[in-house]
């Protein structure tokens, strides 16, 4: 296992406070969490993985994620069992859209 983490600084857009978990960790899967936390509008992400030796794959699809999203004061965790970037990228987004939902 591969643990690598990420930070972005100066987001623009806060997340209500409640947490929002979105896939499953099975064969070729992963799963997202996603919560506010006081990270002076910073975005921190940290992932967990069985695929070693992808850090700079996992770093260009965290910087394509946060462009997309711009989060501030928000901490995500995944748990990787090797998905694709593909995958990744819609958990991710899965994930932002479930929690936005939990504003209304």
């Amino acid at each position: 296992m591969e643990t690598l983490l990420f930070r972005f600084e100066n987001g623009q857009r806060k997340q209500p406070q409640n947490a929002q978990l979105v896939g499953v960790v099975s064969s070729g899967n992963l799963e997202v969490l996603i919560s506010a936390a006081d990270l002076n509008d910073g975005c921190e992400i940290e992932v967990q993985t069985a695929a070693n030796g992808f850090g700079p794959i996992w770093q260009a699809v965290m910087r394509d994620f946060q462009a997309r999203w711009n989060l501030a004061d928000t901490r995500i965790q995944i748990n990787d069992m090797g998905a694709t970037p593909a995958v990744v990228s819609l958990r991710l987004d899965q994930a932002v859209e479930a929690y936005l939902e939990g504003k209304a």
